[in-house]
This record gives structure tokens, C-alpha cells and sequence, in this order.
């Protein structure tokens, strides 16, 4: 999801030199998105390059996604990233409302070339927080498109691994690449795109989909030599026929034997980035393979070969997690969770909600909002800490439990949590990516 969770969009033929970037947030799923073969993510900016003469279309398509462009620039005012020219601009914080949203009756010539100096100028007057600033000039070494959908790199699958146990619901997988043979680094928080392959129902290459990196920099290994994924197997009953469907590109990884070559590109996303402060404090609220950028920042702050291969980064704060699984076995990399939380206490707490398993206090399954709930006063004093990061990862949906939960905490001292957000979104320290 650019997981901020953003992708480049569908290849446009372009048109000569005349090409520009689109930065757009807030696509969602509905009917037009449906036809397409990759996930769109709720969270941060799509960045999508533009020929000349479809801006007015696709500004029009963008429309009907439910985006909203706020920012579009000459694709020749590229960026020198880890010493590959990249499109991408600096990202906005989704949700900010600063950033002015331009639609299909917009005069597209007269903004599309205004300088992009220019343009950032207008963005940064209209009330930004110098956190946020400072945010996005720390941010601006973050490896992004290294390997682009046109020319990915291929890796090789090292293992996979069944990480669902015994009585547990649905197939997820943790696999490892092996990327010592290109340049694709990467940070934790950040995704890589898999082209699976084959060809589409209109006979046309598969997209590429994006997978959340559930690895630190350095690897499961610890020697910066591969990336690892969680992923489960999409299955769904057609609503008509009945008939089950399988996800094509889940359903590709999840079977992949050792040896196997796959198409990766990447990296992208600043949205769910750990800060730097190694006495930041990290609340985390997941669903099932949401899990998986949690699991490289609790690697990264607390697994001992990560913390010897990082001397300048030695976790003090404190990291809580909050995960949803249908049930017990569905407890993604439980060992290596109860291990951390044994041995750092009082810098780690797990906190579970087994719906199938477990019930809230009105007799009803317990889900993730019910333990935000059960624990939002909490959570609540810890959100008011200014060292206080929230990342927000899984299916769609959960936000609303735990806006909730939290407004009722918030009201208790006459804080409306509506704005508090807005404020912790603006500060860079609410991160969401869900799908």
C-alpha cells in the first residue's frame, strides 16, 4: 500500500517529454477499483505519471476512485535518491488538510507548470508544523523505486516457511528473498511490489501488487542480504456463482518452492517509518498480516543481532502491540513475540484479541477495537506523549472501532479526538495503512 503505502500507477504511453507526476491520495476500493488487478491502500500518496494529453482523463479517472491530487509536477524535476533518479516528490502527511486538492474542472496546464519549487513554497505557508518539516527533510535519504515495474530485479526465494499452526484458519506464509545480487535496500515501515507471472483475464501482463516488508534493513539473517514477507492466501466465495476464488499473486507466493526466481520492485513508502528517537514509545494495533512491518520494528528495537548490528540505535522506550487473529494458532510469529516480551518486559507488552476465542464484555467476539476499548485510558495518556509514534496496520474497517474507543477517553478531559488526531497526524506521529 506506498506502505506511506504508495505505488506507481498503471504505465500511460507517454507523450514526448512532456510528462508529469501526480501525487494522489485517498483512492479507495469500490466498483472501479475492483476491475483492477492490484490493491489500492487507504493510506498515504499514489504517485502516477502523467503524459500531457491524458492529464484532463486521467484526472477524471482519479476522480472517480475517490482521490484527490494534491500536488502535480514535471516528471523532469526528478529527485537524485541512493544514486537512481526517481519521480517521487516528498510525500504529504495523508490527512493533513493543507495540501490543496486539485479535481477534474481544474485548470491542469497553468498548476502542472508551475515551477516545483514554487508549488512546495504554497504547500509549506499553508500551516505546517515545523515537526512535520523536519520529518520530511529527515526522510529524504529513504530508498524509493529503486526497481520499477519495467525493469524489476530479480530475486530468488530462500524459504518459506507455514507460519499458521495447526487448527489455525487460512494459509499465511513468511518468505525470505535473496536480494544480494542488485541494490534494493530498504528501511523498516517501507514495502517492495511482486510482478507475479503470467498474464491478466485481458490477456495483458500481471501488475505488480505491494507487500508490507516484515524484515529489518539488515534481514532475517542479519546481513543485508535479504527481504522477507508475510503474506496469506486470498480466498473468497463469488458472490454469484459461488465458486471459491484464489488470489493470483497471493496464491503465487504462498507457494513458492526454494530456488524460485521472482520479479520484486521497489522500495516504497515513507508513511510507516519508525522515528529515529530510540526512546520514542510505539503503539501498534495490527490484524493478522498486518503483523508484518510490526514485526521489523520490534526486531529492530529489541532482537539482539539487530541491536549489535545497530550500535547508534539501542530501543529505551516502550513498544505495545495490539494484534487481532481469529483464533490462537492465527498468532503470527507468536514464539518470537512472547520471547521479547520475556525477556524486555518493561519495554514490551503484547496485548491479543482471539475473536473466535474470546469475548468482549457485551458477549459479542472479541475484536482489536474491543481491547483499544478495554484499554483506552491507556492508551490514551501514553498517545498524549509528544515520543508517542501509532501505526495502524491490517483490513480496513478497524479504524472506526478505535476512533471510537479513544473518543470516549479523550472526552474525559474535554478533548475532542477528531482534532487531537488531525494534530498527531500534522506532528507525523499517526500512521495508518490499511487495505
Amino acid at each position: 500500500m506506498y506502505n506511506q503505502g504508495a505505488f506507481e500507477g498503471a504505465a500511460n504511453a507517454e507523450s514526448g517529454s512532456r510528462v508529469f507526476v501526480y501525487e494522489v491520495v485517498g483512492l479507495r476500493q469500490n466498483e472501479e477499483t475492483d476491475k483492477t488487478n492490484y490493491q489500492i491502500r487507504k493510506s498515504g500518496s499514489v504517485f502516477i505519471r502523467v503524459p500531457y494529453n491524458r492529464m484532463n482523463q486521467e484526472m477524471q479517472r482519479i476522480t472517480r476512485l475517490g482521490g484527490k491530487i494534491v500536488s502535480i509536477h514535471p516528471a523532469n524535476g526528478l529527485q537524485q535518491l541512493n544514486g537512481k533518479v526517481a519521480d517521487q516528490v516528498n510525500p504529504s502527511t495523508q490527512g493533513n488538510g493543507h495540501a490543496t486538492p486539485v479535481t477534474a474542472n481544474s485548470e491542469a496546464k497553468g498548476f502542472a507548470q508551475k515551477p516545483a519549487e514554487e508549488q512546495q513554497k504554497n504547500k509549506d505557508n499553508k500551516g505546517k508544523t515545523m515537526t512535520q518539516a523536519k520529518a520530511k527533510k529527515a526522510h529524504a535519504d529513504v530508498p524509493v523505486n529503486t526497481y520499477r515495474p519495467n525493469a524489476p530485479f530479480v530475486g530468488k526465494c530462500i524459504s518459506n516457511e507455514t507460519l499458521v499452526k495447526e487448527g489455525g484458519i487460512g494459509i499465511v506464509q513468511h518468505l525470505k528473498f535473496d536480494i544480494s545480487g542488485g541494490n534494493l535496500k530498504y528501511i523498516e515501515g517501507q514495502s517492495i511490489g511482486i510482478i507475479p507471472p503470467g498474464v491478466d483475464k485481458n490477456g495483458k501482463p500481471e501488475k505488480l501488487r505491494l507487500y508490507s516488508i516484515a524484515s529489518t534493513r539488515h534481514g532475517d539473517d542479519v546481513d543485508d542480504k535479504t527481504v522477507s514477507l508475510c503474506v496469506r492466501q486470498l480466498e473468497y466465495k463469488h458472490p454469484e456463482s459461488g465458486e471459491t476464488i484464489y488470489g493470483v499473486c497471493s496464491t503465487y507466493l504462498t507457494q513458492l518452492q526454494p530456488g524460485d526466481d521472482v520479479k520484486i520492485t521497489g522500495p516504497v513508502g515513507k508513511e510507516m517509518l519508525l522515528p529515529d528517537d530510540p526512546e520514542a514509545n510505539v503503539i501498534m494495533m495490527a490484524t493478522g498480516t498486518g503483523i508484518a512491518p510490526m514485526r521489523a520494528y520490534l526486531w529492530r528495537q529489541f532482537k539482539d543481532a539487530e541491536r549489535a548490528a545497530n550500535p547508534e540505535y539501542q530501543f529505551k522506550g516502550f513498544s505495545w502491540l495490539i494484534f487481532g487473529v481469529p483464533t490462537t494458532p492465527n498468532i503470527l510469529y507468536k514464539e518470537e513475540l512472547e520471547e521479547m516480551q520475556q525477556k524486555y518486559p518493561e519495554n514490551f507488552r503484547l496485548t491479543c484479541a482471539i475473536s473466535r476465542e474470546q469475548q468482549n464484555p457485551q458477549g459479542g467476539r472479541m475484536y482489536i477495537q474491543d481491547r483499544v476499548a478495554e484499554n483506552a485510558d491507556e492508551l490514551w495518556k501514553l498517545i498524549k506523549n509528544e515520543k508517542t509514534h501509532t501505526y495502524i496496520c491490517g483490513l480496513r474497517g478497524m479504524e472506526d472501532g478505535i476512533d471510537a474507543a479513544l473518543t470516549v477517553a479523550a472526552a474525559k478531559e474535554g478533548v475532542t479526538w477528531s482534532d487531537y488526531q488531525k494534530d498527531l497526524k500534522r506532528a507525523g506521529r499517526w500512521h495508518v495503512e490499511t487495505y
